[in-house]
């Protein structure tokens, strides 16, 4: 790790520049390809690098959509209407995923699910679990889903999101979010598209019944426009 820290601190990888192919790397920094793919899971999960199915691992940030085109789509959407679509997309990318995933997708899937257990804090706990999510889409092996799963997630990335996450997390709610995201896995785990389906379509009504509980979002998101 501390190796790798080296080489994208090092100059050579500006900002969204495309990093040498996985066996490349693992040549150069003298370690197996499976402690590199570990390696790189958490330098993704902490923003460091991002990767695009079929095109690379990139330096950086991802990058999120063209910013008025996004901001033109938060002004004029709110959060019930984001989980709306979730519910439509991601039990769908879960079902594919059963169907698809590849044991090194399964072998990420699980470490999202082992650290989001041992995560200290309610920003850890959310940066392990909104990589659980993407993982499981990258998974589905369809670029279009993949694209349309980022642009939807990049909308949660709003304020608005941040307070009603914030104000429904509880320690409860986080162990169940877990249990949750370990039932899924196990679906695509045996192969069991509709249980995978079920259990994410399950997991997204809770969140859904917990963010909006106490919470008007039609309301909430005119008042963060205020």
């Amino acid at each position: 790790m501390g190796r790798l820290n080296a080489l994208l601190d090092g100059g050579r990888y500006p900002a969204q520049s495309r990093l040498p192919p996985e066996r490349d790397i693992a040549v150069e920094l003298g370690v197996s390809r499976s402690s590199l793919r570990k390696a790189l899971a958490v330098l993704e999960a902490e923003g460091r690098i991002w990767r695009h199915v079929g095109r690379g691992t990139f330096v950086g940030a991802r990058p999120s959509l063209d910013a008025p085109s996004l901001a033109r789509l938060t002004n004029r959407t709110h959060p019930e209407e984001v989980m709306e679509v979730r519910l439509l997309l991601e039990p769908r990318i879960a079902a594919l995923a059963a169907r698809r995933a590849s044991p090194a997708d399964i072998g990420e899937m699980e470490r999202c699910v082992r650290k989001s257990e041992t995560a200290g804090t309610v920003a850890a706990f959310e940066q392990w679990d909104g990589a659980f999510h993407r993982a499981l889409a990258e998974a589905a092996h369809n670029a279009l889903l993949l694209g349309l799963f980022d642009a939807v997630n990049a909308v949660r990335q709003e304020e608005i999101w941040g307070r009603l996450k914030e104000a429904s997390l509880t320690p409860e709610r986080q162990r169940s979010y877990i249990a949750q995201h370990a039932a899924c896995l196990a679906a695509i785990r045996d192969r069991n598209a509709a249980r995978a389906e079920r259990c994410m379509v399950e997991h997204l009504e809770a969140v859904r019944d917990n963010m909006f509980r106490e919470t008007d979002p039609r309301a909430a998101a005119r008042s963060a426009a205020e």
